[in-house]
C-alpha cells in the first residue's frame, strides 16, 4: 500500500508579519495511523525541500501523543525536511492521497497547477483522495472530466467558518473554506468546533479539523483496503 502526503509550501500568513505552514497534528497524526498500518508513505510539496512549519502548531497547548511522537522521529523529521516536488509526483505510483491543512494550504494548494493535476487522476483512475482542516482548499479549482467543480454535489466537511473567526483569521485568510466549497456547490456540513467531524462521499474523505485528522486516516485506510480488494478480485475475474 504506497500513500502520498501532501504538504504546503506556503509561509506567508497574508499580509501579517507572521508565519504559517502545515499543522503538525494534522501531519503526524495521519502518517503514524498510515504508517503503523504498514502503509508506504511519501512526502511532497509544491516546492519539495522542507516545507513551513505552521508556528501555533507548536504551541504547548495543542500538542498530542502523535505530535510528541514526531518530534522525537528523527528518521520522519529529516523526511520532512526532504520532500518531493510535486511535479515529480505521478499519481500512478500510489494507491491515495492525503493533504493535511494549517493555512499554508489556503494560498499555494489551492492554485497549484500540480496538485489540481494530481487530485483529478487519483479521483478519476479510482484512487481516494483525504483531506483535513484546511487541506480542502485544494479542491477549490479541482474539476471533473465534465469540467464542472470536482466538490458541486459532494457531501464533505473542512475548516469552519466559526473556528476561523475563533482563531481570528477570517478577515486574513484569502478566502473562507466553508464559505468557497459551499458557493461552488459542495454539500459542506460541520461539527461542533474543535470536536471530531469526518465525512465520506465516495473516494472523497474529509476532516473539519485538527482533532479529526486521526479519524480521517482511519477511513482513507479502509477506504484503500477495500479499493485494492476490488481490484484484486477484477484481476481474478479477469484471468
Amino acid at each position: 500500500m504506497k500513500i502520498l502526503i501532501v504538504l504546503t509550501s506556503h509561509s506567508e500568513l497574508g499580509i501579517t508579519s507572521e508565519k504559517t505552514g502545515f499543522w503538525i497534528e494534522e501531519f503526524a497524526a495521519p502518517y503514524y495511523v498510515l504508517s503503523d498500518a504498514g502503509a508506504e508513505l511519501t512526502i511532497a510539496s509544491p516546492k519539495g525541500g522542507q516545507p513551513p512549519v505552521d508556528p501555533k502548531s507548536e504551541a504547548a497547548d495543542v500538542q498530542t501523543p502523535d505530535t510528541l511522537r514526531f518530534y522525537k522521529d528523527n528518521d520522519l523529521i529529516d523526511k520532512v525536511a526532504h520532500t518531493i516536488p510535486l511535479s515529480d509526483i505521478n499519481y500512478s505510483d500510489y494507491d491515495a492521497v492525503f493533504y493535511p491543512g494549517g493555512h499554508g494550504p489556503l494560498w499555494d494548494l489551492a492554485v497549484d497547477k500540480n496538485s489540481i493535476q494530481l487530485i483529478e487522476d487519483f479521483y478519476n483512475h479510482q484512487k481516494p483522495i483525504a483531506f483535513v482542516c484546511h487541506g480542502p482548499a485544494a479542491l477549490i479549482n479541482v474539476k471533473t472530466s465534465m469540467g464542472l467543480p470536482l466538490v458541486q454535489g459532494k457531501n464533505l466537511t473542512g475548516f469552519s467558518n466559526t473556528e476561523e473567526i475563533e482563531v481570528n483569521l477570517a478577515d486574513i485568510v484569502p478566502f473562507s473554506l466553508e464559505t468557497e466549497l459551499k458557493r461552488l456547490g459542495a454539500n459542506y456540513s460541520n461539527g461542533a468546533d474543535w470536536g471530531v467531524h469526518t465525512v465520506q462521499d465516495g473516494l472523497l474523505i474529509t476532516g473539519q479539523n485538527p482533532a479529526s485528522s486521526q479519524a480521517t486516516a482511519k477511513i482513507l485506510l479502509s477506504a484503500v483496503s477495500m479499493s485494492n480488494a476490488l481490484k484484486n478480485q477484477e484481476l481474478e475475474l479477469g484471468e
